[in-house]
């Protein structure tokens, strides 16, 4: 039996493995999740930390879920970085509320299909296009046409409001939403949660996107400051609750 390989053959053969390397080079790649985060703000900046503690407020659905239970878990983490105590509800300060829904679409993207420079040869010397090269059709090292792929996408959002517990007033109220291919509300809640309450508290109408690294073990890093993008937009003054009106001139 003759096992030699002819050159063209064996550049071909070549061409495949290193792309196939390349595929795999990939896949292990550092990924990230980026979050958009929507602020709204009436916190007293002069906030002592004696006053930053808090109870869990739970509608009438919430009160005995095990699913709620562990959200909550991921948000006072959080909070814990910025001195928050949970107490009882008779001593605290605040009440944190959460919301949270994961909803789901369908994205449809146009892709190109390319030409195979080295196309496998198939029976009767009849041309074989590859999935390597992925090409149903002929061009010169470029795209022999298009093709619409879609692909499920889901959007997970958290809220977080913050009220003072003995006026009822709202001091903060943070929105953090992001959308990947998982369906999983619980795998996208520690990014949710982190991007919510990073940099807080953050100023009235601020709206940014947090970027944080998957980790080897596919949760957020501690890298939030130094992924954080610089792209905050205030775009609105904290509101004046007290005293009359301004009026108009």
């Amino acid at each position: 039996m003759n096992l030699s390989i002819d050159a063209p053959a064996r550049w071909r053969i070549l061409a495949r493995i290193a792309l196939a390397l390349g595929v795999l080079w990939l896949v292990g790649c550092t990924t990230y999740v980026q979050t958009q985060v929507t602020a709204f703000s009436n916190w007293n900046a002069n906030s002592t930390d004696a006053t930053r503690t808090y109870v869990f407020q739970r509608n009438g659905k919430q009160g005995n879920s095990i699913e709620q239970q562990t959200y909550e878990v991921l948000v006072a983490s959080e909070l814990q970085k910025y001195n928050f105590r949970q107490v009882p509800d008779n001593s605290a300060h605040y009440q944190v509320s959460l919301n949270y829904s994961v909803r789901g679409d369908t994205m449809t993207v146009r892709q190109p299909v390319f030409y195979d420079p080295w196309p496998m040869y198939g029976p009767y010397g009849r041309p074989f296009w590859g999935p390597w090269g992925g090409g149903w059709g002929y061009g010169p090292w470029g795209p022999a046409g298009y093709v619409d792929q879609s692909y499920p996408v889901y959007t997970h959002a958290l809220q977080i409001r913050m009220t003072d517990r003995t006026t009822g007033r709202e001091v903060y109220k943070v929105t953090a939403v992001n959308s990947t291919d998982d369906s999983s509300l619980y795998g996208s809640m520690p990014y949710l949660a982190q991007s919510a309450l990073a940099g807080f508290p953050l100023g009235n109408g601020t709206v940014r996107t947090v970027t944080l690294k998957v980790d080897k073990n596919g949760l957020p890093s501690n890298e939030t400051a130094s992924t954080m993008n610089g792209n905050e937009r205030p775009v609105a003054p904290a509101p004046t609750l007290s005293g009359s009106a301004p009026k108009a001139e």
